[in-house]
C-alpha cells in the first residue's frame, strides 16, 4: 500500500494525474482490462510538455498516464493514439486535456464533452451506457484546454473540468436542441484570402454554346405555317481539365483547378423517426459532404425536430473547421417531431446575415416526416399553400437562393417538399432505399461543386418581318414573348458543368420564294469564377424555300424534345387523376402516352431518351396498382420525376442506381463521378444494427475505416 502511494506522490509532482486511485480492500483497486469491462471511477489524464514520456511506472486501471499509443487496457482505437471522436492523435506535450472512461476507452476531453453536450451518454465505441459522464465547467477560463497552477486538484475540484453524474431522468436520454443563439447570423467566418487563389486557372477557357435545330431544312414557298418548331440547345462549358471529381484533392492541387467556391447550408431532420440506421446513414451522407468541400466553401448545419437549431455558422471547410463539422453532426441524436418551417427560416437567416458571400450558393433540406407544427389539420396542400413554408426572401426571381429537397422513406410530406423545392428554383428527389442517400448526397453535390454558369439569360429575335414567336416551352423555368411577337427571352439562371438544356420555339413562318431567315439567338452569363460577364452570339436559323413540297423527315431533335415535353404533361395530368382518387384514369392517361411516344419519329429511330421516357411511364402506372401504393411511393415518385423535367436537372428517383435509366438522364459526368467516389460506403447500410441507448450516435467503424483509407486521417 504504503509503495502504491508513494509511486502516487511522485506521479502527482510530475503533473501526470488529475486525481488519485480509489481505495478497496487494503489498496490500489485495478480494473480488468479490456473494452468491455467499466471502472467505478473514470480518469482524467492531463498531457503535461513536462511529462516527456519517462517516470515512474504507474499501477494499471485506476490510474492512467498521456502517452502515443495509450495503455493496453484501451480500445484498438486508442491502443493506436488516436481518438475515437475525432481521430487525431492522442499525444502528449501539447497541454491537451484527454478523458478514459469507466470502460476504458480514451478521447480527447474537448471531443468527448461536445458528445455530451449534445445528449450522447454512452461511449461512442462500444455503446456501454457511463455512469459518471464529462463536461465543461462553466466556470472555465483556461483556453484550449490547458491548465496551469496547481495540477493536483481533483476533478471536481478543477475549474476547467468536471464530472457529473447522469441523472436517471429518461427524458435526458436525447437532449433536444435549446442552445441559445445569438439574434443575428453575421458571425460566418471570413472567405479564403484571394492570394490563395492566384496561381488558380480563370475559368476553364471554354464558353457556354448554342444550337438550334429548325423542324424541317425547307418549307415550299407557297406554304404558311403557324406552328413551326425550332429547337434552341444551350449547354454549358465542361469541367476544367484538371479539375479531379469524385476524389478528395488536397491543398496543392486545389490551386491547379478553377471552380467557384460553394456556401452551403445543410438543413437537417433529427426527429424520433429518423432514429437508428436513418440517422447513421445520414451521418455517413454527412461525411461524404464534408469530405467533398474545399477550404474555400464554407458549410452551416441547421439540425431540426420540434424546434430548429443552428449548430455552427457558415465555416470554411479547413482542417480545422472539418473536425469541427464532425464532431457536430456525430454528436446528432435523435428525438421530438417535426418543425419543417422553424428550420427553413433559420437557414435562410444564415444566408441573409453572412458578412462575406462566396459566389455559389445553396440550401440542401432532408426530411423523413411531415411538418406537425406548422401544418394544421385543414392546411390546404395546394402550390401556393405549401410556399408559404418558404421565406419569402429566397423566393425573389433576380436573387434565388436554390433549396434542393430529399424526402426520405415512405412518410414523408412529398407535396409540401417538392413546392418547397420548386418555389424555390431547386429540384425535389424520392429516397425510397435507405441505402442510396449517400448517392443521393452526391449526386447533388457533384452539380453544385461544379458550377460553370450563373445568371443566364438567353434571348431570341425574329429576322424576318413574317416572322413571329408564338410560345416558349421551358418548363418551370421563368420566360417572355414580346407583346409583337418579334422576341422572347428566357431566365435559365445557373448551370452545372456540361448540363444541357432545351428550349422548343414555336413561330408562324410567312409565304416567301426565298430563303426566310426566322430568328437570332444569342446568351449572356456570368463566370462563377472570375465574375466575367460572357456573351455568345448563336448563329441565324434559316430554312430553304423550295417550289414544291421537298419530303424529309422531322428533325430528330425536336421530335425528341416534343415526346418529353408531352410525357411531363401527362405525368402531370395523371397525378391529378391520382389525387382525385381516380387511378384506373391516371393508369389510362400515362398508357395513351406511351402509345403515343412509340409511333413517334424519334421512337421507331430508336433514340434512347424515347426509351427511357416510356421505362418511366411504366414504372409509374405499376407504382398506381392500388391507393395504398400511390400513398406509400407513386406520388413522391411522380413529383420527383415532374422536378426533373421541370429544370432538365437530375434527381434521385425511389431506390434506382441503375445508370441506363431515366433517372440519371440529366446527369453529368461531375454527378456520377462524385457518387462513384467511394462505393465502399454504400455496403455499410448493411452493416449490423447497433439496439440501445445512443445507437444512432457516430459512424460505423467500417465506415470510418473507409473515410480515415481515403482521406488519410487528413479529415479528422
Amino acid at each position: 500500500m504504503e509503495g502504491a502511494w508513494r509511486k502516487v506522490r511522485k506521479a502527482l509532482g510530475l503533473r501526470l494525474f488529475a486525481h488519485a486511485p480509489v481505495l478497496g480492500g487494503g489498496g490500489v483497486r485495478r480494473a480488468t482490462a479490456g473494452a468491455g469491462v467499466c471502472r467505478r471511477d473514470a480518469a482524467v489524464a492531463v498531457a503535461s510538455a513536462s511529462a516527456g514520456g519517462s517516470g515512474p511506472s504507474t499501477p494499471s486501471g485506476a490510474l492512467r498516464r498521456s502517452r502515443s499509443g495509450g495503455s493496453s487496457s484501451s480500445s484498438s482505437s486508442s491502443s493506436k493514439g488516436k481518438c475515437a471522436i475525432c481521430y487525431a492523435s492522442l499525444r502528449s506535450g501539447h497541454g491537451q486535456a484527454l478523458f478514459t472512461a469507466e470502460c476504458s476507452h480514451m478521447f480527447h476531453f474537448h471531443c468527448i464533452s461536445s458528445n455530451v453536450k449534445h445528449g450522447n451518454y454512452v461511449c461512442p465505441v462500444c455503446r456501454a451506457k457511463w455512469k459518471e459522464i464529462p463536461c465543461r465547467s462553466l466556470s472555465s477560463t483556461s483556453p484550449h484546454g490547458r491548465i496551469g497552477g496547481n495540477q493536483s486538484r481533483s476533478p471536481q475540484q478543477d475549474p476547467h473540468m468536471a464530472l457529473r453524474r447522469q441523472v436517471s431522468n429518461r427524458r435526458r436520454e436525447v437532449r433536444r436542441l435549446h442552445t441559445s443563439e445569438p439574434a443575428d447570423y453575421n458571425d460566418d467566418e471570413p472567405l479564403q484570402h484571394k492570394e490563395a487563389f492566384d496561381n488558380v486557372n480563370s475559368g476553364s477557357g471554354k464558353t457556354a454554346q448554342i444550337s438550334s435545330y429548325p423542324e424541317f431544312q425547307s418549307v415550299a414557298e407557297s406554304s404558311c405555317l403557324n406552328g413551326f418548331d425550332i429547337l434552341i440547345h444551350v449547354k454549358a462549358p465542361t469541367s476544367s481539365s484538371d479539375y479531379v471529381t469524385g476524389s478528395l484533392v488536397h491543398e496543392s492541387s486545389v490551386r491547379t483547378s478553377s471552380r467557384a467556391p460553394v456556401d452551403l447550408v445543410t438543413v437537417l431532420d433529427v426527429s424520433g423517426s429518423m432514429a437508428g440506421t436513418k440517422l447513421t446513414l445520414l451521418k455517413q451522407a454527412m461525411g461524404f459532404v464534408v469530405q467533398h468541400l474545399r477550404s474555400s466553401d464554407r458549410l452551416s448545419v441547421i439540425a431540426f425536430s420540434s424546434t430548429a437549431q443552428r449548430l455552427f455558422p457558415l465555416r470554411r471547410m479547413s482542417h480545422h473547421g472539418r473536425q469541427q463539422v464532425i464532431q457536430a453532426i456525430n454528436s446528432l441524436g435523435a428525438g421530438g417531431g417535426t418543425n419543417i418551417a422553424d428550420a427553413l427560416k433559420k437557414a435562410v437567416k444564415v444566408i441573409e446575415d453572412r458578412s462575406y458571400k462566396n459566389s455559389v450558393c445553396s440550401i440542401i433540406l432532408l426530411s423523413d416526416g411531415q411538418d406537425t407544427y406548422s401544418i394544421s389539420s385543414n392546411f390546404q396542400r395546394t402550390s401556393a399553400g405549401c410556399r408559404s413554408l418558404v421565406p419569402s426572401s429566397i423566393l425573389n426571381e433576380h436573387h434565388m437562393v436554390p433549396l434542393h429537397a430529399f424526402g426520405f422513406g415512405a412518410d414523408h410530406d412529398s407535396d409540401t417538399l417538392h413546392s418547397i423545392a420548386e418555389a424555390s428554383g431547386g429540384t425535389f428527389s424520392f429516397i425510397e432505399d435507405e441505402g442510396v442517400m449517400q448517392d443521393a448526397f452526391a449526386q447533388c453535390i457533384g452539380g453544385l461543386l461544379s458550377v460553370s454558369v450563373q445568371e443566364m439569360h438567353l434571348s431570341m429575335k425574329c429576322t424576318d418581318p413574317g416572322v413571329q414567336l408564338r410560345s416558349i416551352k421551358c418548363g418551370s423555368y421563368p420566360s417572355r414573348v414580346a407583346r409583337d411577337g418579334r422576341s422572347g427571352s428566357v431566365d435559365i439562371g445557373h448551370l452545372y458543368a456540361d448540363e444541357e438544356r432545351d428550349i422548343l420555339l414555336s413561330v408562324t413562318i410567312p409565304k416567301s420564294s426565298e430563303q426566310t431567315s426566322l430568328m437570332r439567338v444569342a446568351c449572356a452569363y456570368k463566370d462563377p469564377v472570375t465574375n466575367a460577364t460572357i456573351k455568345i452570339q448563336g448563329n441565324e436559323v434559316k430554312i430553304k424555300r423550295p417550289t414544291s413540297t421537298v419530303s424529309e423527315p422531322v428533325s430528330i431533335e425536336v421530335d425528341r424534345e416534343r415526346n418529353r415535353i408531352e410525357a411531363a404533361s401527362c405525368i402531370e395530368s395523371a397525378r391529378a387523376a391520382a389525387e382525385r382518387g381516380a387511378l384506373s384514369e391516371a393508369v389510362t392517361i400515362l398508357e395513351d402516352c406511351r402509345r403515343l411516344l412509340s409511333q413517334s419519329f424519334a421512337s421507331q429511330n430508336g433514340d434512347r431518351l424515347c426509351m427511357a421516357l416510356d421505362a418511366e411511364l411504366r414504372e409509374m402506372q405499376e407504382r398506381m396498382a392500388n391507393r395504398q401504393l400511390y400513398e406509400a411511393s407513386g406520388r413522391a415518385y411522380m413529383l420527383s420525376g415532374l422536378s426533373s423535367h421541370s429544370w432538365q436537372r437530375a434527381t434521385t428517383r425511389g431506390d434506382s442506381t441503375d445508370s441506363t435509366t431515366l433517372v440519371h438522364s440529366y446527369q453529368t459526368p461531375s454527378m456520377v463521378s462524385d457518387a462513384g467516389a467511394f462505393p465502399e460506403l454504400r455496403l455499410f447500410a448493411s452493416e449490423p444494427k447497433v439496439t440501445g441507448p445512443g445507437s444512432e450516435a457516430g459512424l460505423g467503424e467500417a465506415s470510418a475505416k473507409v473515410i480515415r483509407h481515403h482521406l488519410g486521417n487528413e479529415m479528422f
